[in-house]
C-alpha cells in the first residue's frame, strides 16, 4: 500500500484525440460498436449468431476506462456522438490485398501475444522524464471547459509519452479526444458514465464525461475533482500508450483466448493495472509544477490506496482490487518507469 495521505479519487472519465499510427482498423458507430464494448466488458453472455459477421477490430478496438473509486455513489461517465465526417475518414488499412506468386514475403515471423505483453520494449525504454506541466486553469464548470482542460492535459501526457515511446521502437501519434454528452452514441457505443478509450481509424479515440463534474461533483468537491480529472486522462491515456505498443491488442486476444471467465478477468485486469501504473508514472513526473502538493497531494494519495473493483457499485473482478491498485499505481509514481509496470509478467496473486 501507498503510504502517503489522502488524495482525490478519481473515477470514470476520458478524453479522445488524434489516433495511433496504423495498428486497426476503425470502427462505425452504431450497433457493432455497443456490441463490441459488451462483448468485452459487460458481465452478461453476448448470443454469438453464426450467420453475422464479426469484426474482430471492432471487438479488439473498445477499451472501458472505468474508473474504480465510487465518491458519493456516483461513478462518472459520458459520451458525444462522433460525426459523420468523423467516422468517415478515409482508412489506408482498409486497401484490400491479393497475394500471389511472386506477391512479397513477411519481412520477419510475428511475435507472440506473451511476448509483446511480458517482453515489450516500452519496459526497457527508461523513465518518464520529470517535466513541467501546470494544472489546467480551466475549471469543471461547463462542457467547454472540461474539453478544454482535457485538451491540454492531452499535450502534457504527449509530451511526457513520446519520447518513452519512440525510444521503444514505435510510432507515436496523439489520441483524438471525445467529450460527450450521457446517452449520445460515441465510437466507443452508447455510454452511461463511462470513460473509454477506442483503436478506431483516427488512430485511437478517448472518450470523457462532463455532465456530473459540471453539475454536482465540482461543486460538492473541488480538489477531489481536480485530481480524478487529472488521474482519469491520465489513465485512459496508459491504455493509448498499450495500444500504441501493441500491449493492448495482444492482452485482448489473451482475454479471447481463456479457458474461463476467471482466465478473462485476470487478464482485464492485467490490463487496467498497468494502465493505472502508467498514468501514477505521469502524475509523477509533472507533480512538482503541477503542483501535487497540500490537500491535492493527500487527495491524490487516498485515491491510490482506495482505487478498486471493491468500491464499485457492480463489484465486476476486471480492473483489480484495492490492494493490488495501490501496489502498481504505487510503482508507477515511485519509480516513474513502465519497466516497473509490468503487469504481464506479474504472478497471479499480484493482480487480483
Amino acid at each position: 500500500m501507498i503510504d502517503e495521505e489522502a488524495a482525490p479519487q478519481l473515477s470514470g472519465s476520458r478524453l479522445d484525440g488524434p489516433g495511433l499510427a496504423g495498428s486497426r482498423l476503425g470502427t462505425t458507430p452504431g450497433q457493432d460498436a455497443a456490441a463490441a464494448y459488451r462483448a468485452v466488458y459487460h458481465p452478461d453472455p453476448i448470443p454469438f449468431d453464426p450467420n453475422k459477421k464479426r469484426s474482430k477490430a471492432l471487438v479488439a478496438g473498445v477499451v472501458a476506462a472505468v474508473l474504480l473509486l465510487v465518491v458519493g455513489g456516483i461513478v462518472y461517465g459520458g459520451a458525444m456522438l462522433l460525426t459523420k465526417s468523423d467516422s468517415l475518414l478515409a482508412n489506408p488499412l482498409t486497401t484490400p490485398s491479393v497475394r500471389g506468386s511472386d506477391s512479397p514475403k513477411p519481412s520477419r515471423k510475428p511475435t507472440p501475444d506473451a511476448d509483446v505483453l511480458g517482453k515489450n520494449p516500452i519496459y526497457a525504454a527508461g523513465k518518464l522524464a520529470a517535466f513541467s506541466c501546470k494544472e489546467p486553469a480551466y475549471r469543471p464548470t461547463s462542457k467547454e471547459n472540461v474539453f478544454s482542460y482535457y485538451e491540454a492535459m492531452i499535450k502534457c501526457l504527449d509530451s511526457a509519452w513520446k519520447p518513452v515511446v519512440t525510444k521503444a521502437g514505435f510510432e507515436f501519434n496523439s489520441p483524438r479526444l471525445i467529450v460527450f454528452d450521457e446517452g449520445v452514441e460515441t465510437a466507443c457505443g452508447f455510454q452511461k458514465k463511462v470513460a473509454s478509450y477506442c483503436a478506431d481509424e483516427q488512430g485511437g479515440s478517448v472518450t470523457m464525461p462532463y455532465e456530473d463534474l459540471v453539475e454536482t461533483d465540482y461543486a460538492n468537491d473541488k480538489a477531489g475533482s481536480r485530481v480524478r480529472m487529472a488521474n482519469s486522462i491520465a489513465f485512459v491515456y496508459g491504455i493509448h500508450v498499450q495500444s500504441l505498443t501493441g500491449i493492448l491488442e495482444s492482452s485482448i486476444n489473451l482475454h479471447d483466448q481463456a479457458k474461463n471467465k476467471a482466465g478473462e478477468l485476470e487478464q482485464d485486469r492485467r490490463q487496467a493495472l498497468q494502465a493505472g501504473c502508467f498514468a501514477a508514472a505521469f502524475m509523477s513526473a509533472v507533480k512538482a509544477s503541477f503542483p501535487l502538493q497540500g490537500e491535492l497531494q493527500r487527495r491524490w494519495i487516498s485515491l491510490m490506496n482506495n482505487t478498486g473493483d471493491e468500491n464499485t457499485k457492480e463489484k465486476v473482478r476486471d480492473h483489480g482490487s484495492v490492494k493490488s491498485n495501490a501496489l502498481w499505481m504505487g510503482q508507477g509514481w515511485k519509480n516513474l518507469d513502465p519497466g516497473t509496470c509490468n503487469t504481464f509478467g506479474a504472478p497471479a496473486a499480484k493482480v487480483g
